[in-house]
């Protein structure tokens, strides 16, 4: 088992910045890639970013060059530093971790944290 907690949403203006921050309990933190994923509502829930042990990023393209994804496994701490932040960026916001890279299928990722919603103001 892998115990999740976010933290760090929060109402921001558009063009603010806000940092997520990941922390996981459990198995092996180093073993596991380490995805966020948003949901809006009424949209299905959609891939943001993940990163590997070694060091490999991934980023949806609509947040590639404003997100930024890193983890210091030290700490078993995975952080999402958000950027130049849209009105459409509001979301909650879903830590996940799998031993398998899951972008387009979320439904099979193994662990999840509660979300933390994250709002843009316009």
């Amino acid at each position: 088992q892998v115990q999740l907690v976010e933290s760090g949403g929060g109402l921001v203006q558009a063009g603010g910045s806000l940092r997520l921050s990941c922390a996981a309990s459990g198995r092996t933190f180093s073993n596991y890639y380490m995805m966020w994923f948003r949901q809006a509502p009424g949209k299905e829930r959609e891939f943001v970013a993940a990163c590997w042990s070694g060091g490999n990023t991934f980023y949806a393209d609509s947040v590639k060059g404003r997100f930024t994804i890193s983890r210091d496994n030290a700490k078993n701490t995975v952080y999402l530093q958000m950027n130049s932040l849209k009105p459409e960026d509001t979301a909650v916001y879903y830590c996940a971790a799998d031993l398998n890279l899951l972008r387009n299928s979320w439904r099979l990722v193994d662990y999840w944290g509660q979300g933390t919603q994250v709002t843009v103001s316009s």
